[in-house]
C-alpha cells in the first residue's frame, strides 16, 4: 500500500501493531520483580541475573538488524510469523531451565525473536504512511506500548504469589501464541514485490553502509541509543534499588515501576499531540535538555541520601519518574525523524535505529551491577552519564552544522540557511540544534 498523508488510521491496525511492539517491553519487564527470587532459586549472583537482561537486550538489537534488513527483501509478513513461532517455543523452554547459563542463552534467543514485532511494526507504519503521520502513528503505538511496562511488573509480582518465577514465561509463551494466530489471519503483507530490495546480502550491507554515512540518521540513532540506555539502566537496577535498598515488597515495587512507565507513556502522548505543530527535531532538543537537568538532580539527591535508613525515598522517586518522562518524548521523535527520509529502506532504517537503542542499552545495563556501591547512587550516576553523552552528541552535531554552513558560504554552493541539499529531515534536525 503506498504511503499516504490523507487516508484514515484504522484503530484495529494500530492495536495489532502496538501489541506486536509491546512484546519487547513485556519480555524485558515481566520478570524484573523476580530478580531476587531467581538469584536464590538458581543459586547465582545479582550481576549474573542482570546479565540475563543484557542478553535479552543484545538479542533484541541483533534480531532487529537481521530481521529488519531481511524484510526489505522478502516482505514483512513471513519474518514476523517465523519469529513469533520461535518466540513461543523459546518462552516455553525457559520454564524448564535449571541454571543461569542456560537461562541467559535462552533469553538472548527470546530477545532476538521478540525483536521482530518491534522492528517490523515500525517498518509497516512507514510502508503505509509518510510525513508527520508517521510520528502520529508511532505516538499511538507508544500509548498502547506504555501499558506493557505498567502492567508487566505488577502481573509478574502477582504471579509470584501463585507460584514461582517460571509462571511468567508460561504467560509469555501464551501471549506469543495469541499474537501469532492473530497476525496470521489479520495482518496482510505491506511491502509490495516491486518495492522490495534485490541483491541479497551485498545489498543489505550497502543499505546499512548508506545509513551509517547519513549523518542526520546516524545522529538521531546515536542520540536515541544513549538516551534509551538511561531507561535500560533503570530497568536493570530498579528491583535491587527498591526491593533490596528500600525494602519494598515485589507488589510495592510493581507500583513504583508502573509509575515510571506511566510517565514514559504520558510523555509519548504529549509528544503525539505536539507533532504537526512542533517539529520532532525541536521536541527532541528540548527533551534532551530537560533530561540532562533532571538526571543531574537525581544524582545529587541519590548522593545526599546514600546510606540513610529509608531517607529520601520520595524525592528520589519523583525525580526518577520525571527523568523517565523525557524518554517518552525521545521514543516517538527519533523514529519519526529517522524513518521519514528512508521510506525506500524502512526495514533497514528501523532495524539500525533499534539496534543502536538496544545494543547500547545491552552494553550499559549491567554496569550498575559491576560497579557496586549504593544501588540508587550507581543507578543515578549511570543514567546521568548516558544522558550527558546524548547532550555531547547534540553539541557535536551543532558544531558540524556550523562548519558545513561556513563551507557552504565560502563556496557559494548553497543559499543562506541551507545545509543539507534540501533534505527536509536533515534540515529540521540541524535547525533544532539552534534551540
Amino acid at each position: 500500500m503506498p504511503a499516504s498523508q490523507s487516508k484514515p488510521i484504522p484503530l484495529g491496525f494500530v492495536l495489532l501493531l502496538s501489541a506486536l511492539v509491546a512484546v519487547g517491553p513485556l519480555t524485558i519487564d515481566l520478570y524484573l520483580a523476580a530478580f531476587p527470587e531467581i538469584t536464590r532459586d538458581l543459586g547465582t549472583t545479582e550481576p549474573r541475573v542482570q546479565l540475563t537482561l543484557t542478553a535479552t537486550l543484545a538479542g533484541l538489537a541483533l534480531g532487529q538488524l537481521i530481521i529488519g534488513s531481511a524484510s526489505d527483501a522478502i516482505g514483512r509478513r513471513r519474518p514476523l510469523l517465523a519469529a513469533l513461532a520461535l518466540y513461543v517455543v523459546v518462552s516455553a523452554t525457559i520454564v524448564l531451565v535449571d541454571g543461569i547459563a542456560l537461562l541467559t542463552a535462552l533469553r538472548f534467543v527470546q530477545g532476538l525473536s521478540a525483536s521482530a514485532g518491534m522492528v517490523l511494526s515500525m517498518a509497516i507504519v512507514r510502508d503505509h504512511y509518510s510525513g508527520f503521520r508517521v510520528g502520529k502513528v508511532v505516538a499511538r503505538l507508544m500509548l498502547v506500548v506504555g501499558v506493557a511496562p505498567v502492567l508487566a511488573p505488577t502481573i509478574g509480582s502477582q504471579l509470584l504469589r501463585l507460584g514461582s518465577w517460571r509462571l511468567m514465561f508460561v504467560l509469555l509463551s501464551v501471549v506469543g501464541l495469541v499474537l501469532l494466530v492473530v497476525a496470521y489471519f489479520r495482518l496482510d503483507e505491506s511491502l509490495p514485490v516491486e518495492r522490495r530490495r534485490s541483491g541479497g546480502g551485498r545489498a543489505a550491507l550497502r543499505s546499512y553502509a548508506g545509513l551509517l554515512r547519513d549523518w542526520p540518521f546516524l545522529g538521531v540513532a546515536l542520540l536515541s541509543g544513549f538516551y534509551m540506555a538511561a531507561l535500560f539502566t533503570y530497568i536493570a537496577s530498579s528491583s535491587f534499588v527498591f526491593q533490596d535498598g528500600f525494602g519494598l515488597s515485589a507488589q510495592e515495587f510493581g507500583y513504583i515501576f508502573g509509575a515510571g512507565a506511566v510517565a514514559v507513556t504520558a510523555g509519548s502522548q504529549i509528544n503525539g499531540a505536539l507533532i504537526g505543530r512542533v517539529t520532532p527535531q525541536r521536541i527532541l532538543a528540548v527533551a534532551i535538555s530537560a533530561g540532562f537537568v533532571l538526571s543531574g538532580a537525581l544524582l545529587v539527591t541519590a548522593l545526599l541520601v546514600a546510606g540513610s535508613e529509608g531517607g529520601g525515598f520520595w524525592p528520589l522517586v519523583v525525580l526518577l519518574v520525571l527523568t523517565l518522562s523525557t524518554v517518552g518524548f525521545v521514543m516517538p521523535s527519533a523514529p519519526a525523524i529517522a524513518l521519514e527520509h528512508n521510506g525506500h529502506r524502512a526495514g533497514s532504517a528501523a532495524a539500525l535505529l533499534g539496534a543502536f537503542q538496544f545494543g547500547i542499552g545491552a552494553g550499559i545495563a549491567p554496569v550498575t551491577g559491576l560497579l557496586g556501591g549504593d544501588p540508587a547512587t550507581t543507578m543515578a550516576a549511570v543514567m546521568f552519564a548516558v544522558v550527558a553523552v546524548s547532550g555531547v552528541l547534540f553539541v557535536a552535531a551543532q558544531r558540524s552544522e556550523r562548519r558545513a554552513s561556513a563551507r557552504a558560504d565560502g563556496e557559494g554552493a548553497r543559499s543562506v540557511g541551507e545545509t543539507t541539499d534540501g533534505d527536509p529531515v536533515a534540515d529540521g534536525l540541524l535547525e533544532s540544534l539552534h534551540v
